[in-house]
């Protein structure tokens, strides 16, 4: 099976899961965060929507540079709007990956902050890359609304909330 038939299927699969978390959270609790050192809610779920336009940057380029081109995420202010940005951003990673070729998948991507190196990889890999970080926030956000006494969707089977005992 080719590469990008795999990818835009687990893009397809991870999205229903990543929906269901996304749409948990209440607009009310944007600025909550469980440490000090952690992310807002805000921040983390806007992140976590935002994961698959990085499908199509590193279809679309050699590199991102933190130093050149600072990260800037949206300013997403209700959960209405973080629904629409999840859209909008699964939409150009699909057609990112339905607009790629096999080989493109081969080439070098790199991450840095200047000259510090932070991932070389195949476009391939880091494609992979950006599916694991999606799950990773994902498995963040879960801690955040048990901590809220929210629900947590099923991911991969039921969740403890939709256990029937």
């Amino acid at each position: 099976m080719e590469m990008i038939s795999v990818f835009l299927k687990e893009l397809e699969q991870e999205s229903v899961t990543t929906r269901k978390m996304l749409e948990r959270v209440p607009t009310d609790k944007f600025d909550w965060q469980p440490h000090s050192k952690s992310m807002t809610i805000q921040q983390l779920t806007t992140h976590i929507a935002e994961l698959p336009t990085w499908i199509s940057l590193v279809l679309n380029t050699d590199e991102l540079d933190f130093a050149s081109s600072p990260y800037n995420p949206q300013d997403i202010k209700d959960t209405p709007a973080l629904l629409e940005f999840f859209e909008k951003s699964l939409t150009e990673g699909k057609n990112a990956l339905e607009a790629a070729n096999e080989k493109q998948l081969d080439d070098i991507w790199v991450l840095r902050n200047g000259e510090m190196i932070l991932s070389k990889t195949s476009k391939s890999e880091f494609i992979r890359i950006t599916f694991s970080q999606v799950v990773h926030h994902r498995a963040q956000l879960g801690v955040y609304l048990r901590l809220l006494d929210i629900p947590i969707p099923g991911s991969y089977g039921p969740s403890a909330d939709e256990q029937k005992f």
